[in-house]
């Protein structure tokens, strides 16, 4: 299933695949992960959200442009379905996006905590860039040039 961008009948998809991609956290963290507070009604009437849905959403990607890079603002995929390159698909087509938007580099970054997540964006090629504290989340921030 190709991605698409979202539509409004998409969020409530969005946001279960979200609370239950990172339900597996819960018990690493001392609050919620930072997805879980973000409006996807917003992200949606942006242009923002993007989604692999097949049969309802099986994973989701939020992308914000900056001027020198495109941001992942989240990138979720429903837990039964991890492990099925569904992940991959998302993050390819962010880099196809950012292409197109003839931006040199991709953006993003992961709470230091969800380590399965590192190891997947540096087997993806990201590199990482940085870590600190934001809003109260250990991060770890990554970058992939095109």
């Amino acid at each position: 299933m190709p991605v698409r961008p979202a539509t409004p009948d998409d969020v409530p998809g969005i946001r279960r695949c979200v609370i239950e991609a990172y339900s597996r956290y819960a018990d690493r963290l001392d609050r919620p992960p930072a997805p879980l507070g973000d409006d996807y009604d917003a992200a949606v009437r942006a242009g923002h959200a993007f989604v692999d849905a097949e049969a309802g959403v099986r994973g989701v990607i939020v992308l914000v442009a900056a001027p020198d890079h495109l941001l992942v603002r989240n990138l979720a995929v429903q837990p039964d379905l991890q492990g099925q390159g569904i992940g991959s698909r998302l993050l390819d087509f962010a880099e196809a996006r950012a292409r197109g938007l003839r931006l040199p580099e991709v953006r993003l970054y992961t709470n230091e905590a969800m380590v399965e997540n590192l190891a997947f964006y540096r087997a993806r090629g990201y590199r990482e860039t940085r870590r600190s504290v934001e809003d109260g989340y250990a991060r770890v921030f990554f970058a992939k040039g095109l």
